[in-house]
């Protein structure tokens, strides 16, 4: 019961920011700012939802999310389930050496490579497009923390599995694909969740790559919402900041189960 408690308490300034912006988000713009200040409306309104969508483009850039965080997910899953594979199972001289020269990719800041990054996506012409979001993001930090979670998780297997594979004459691509990858749907959960997140949540890269409104993600869309004076609509802004964070709640929540799972196969704490 105290645990309960405590976790309960804990939540709070969590909780608490995220109800007050879904609340916000459909009371009129004089009531956001209200002294003393209330948390539900006697008159609500989806009026900034609208509005969301009349300003600017937003159903397009929401899209544009979906769709590279989509794809930025299957392809980390691919390529950190063969590395990490590989890394777990296939002995190979200087294996553990060249598993820490992968690991550094996560002590490398992005803000670090993002100029020679730049400067080799516009000699390959692909500023003002989506590839170089899909490329960073698929094959950077994400997909080292993804690649070593499977590499964990691979660890942990009995290698009695793959000698009986052997037995019934499977050869490594098929106990990968056939023994190991079904098992490892755990460990897949958690890397599906922590990469779709870091995708959705890009701000850094899709400021520098992209120009066109057209072509934005959520994370730049909530911050054209101001109005000619140059001041934020605030109304508006939570609306859009709402429709964009709670997708990812509801996946979580859906999810949990195989996220923490998948974690606590893999040994992360």
């Amino acid at each position: 019961m105290l645990l309960v408690l405590a976790l309960a308490v804990l939540a709070i300034p969590f909780v608490v920011p995220t109800v007050w912006m879904v609340a916000a988000s459909v009371k009129p713009l004089p009531e956001i700012f209200a002294s003393p200040p209330t948390l539900w409306t006697k008159h609500p309104t989806l009026a900034a939802y609208s509005e969301a969508f009349s300003f600017q483009p937003f159903a397009r850039q929401y899209l544009n999310s979906v769709y590279i965080a989509v794809l930025v997910t299957l392809i980390t899953l691919v390529v950190s389930a063969l590395g990490g594979y590989a890394f777990a199972r296939i002995r190979f001289p200087g294996a553990n050496a060249l598993f820490l020269v992968v690991l550094t990719g996560l002590l490398v800041p992005s803000e670090v490579t993002i100029v020679p990054l730049f400067q080799l996506f516009k000699r390959a012409g692909m500023i003002n497009t989506h590839w170089p979001l899909i490329l960073v993001t698929a094959l950077a930090a994400p997909c080292v923390l993804a690649t070593f979670i499977m590499r964990q998780f691979f660890i942990a297997l009995p290698v009695e599995l793959e000698e009986a594979a052997r037995l019934d004459g499977l050869g490594r691509p098929g106990i990968w694909f056939r023994i190991c990858l079904p098992l490892a749907k755990p460990a897949l959960s958690a890397v599906a969740i922590l990469t779709f997140l870091a995708s959705w949540n890009l701000y850094l890269e899709p400021t520098v790559y992209i120009t066109s409104p057209e072509l934005f993600t959520l994370p730049q869309a909530l911050t054209r919402f101001t109005d000619a004076y140059g001041g934020q609509m605030w109304n508006t802004q939570l609306a859009a900041a709402t429709m964009t964070v709670l997708p990812m709640l509801v996946v979580f929540v859906l999810a949990q189960r195989q996220f923490v799972e998948g974690l606590a196969h893999s040994g992360l704490k």
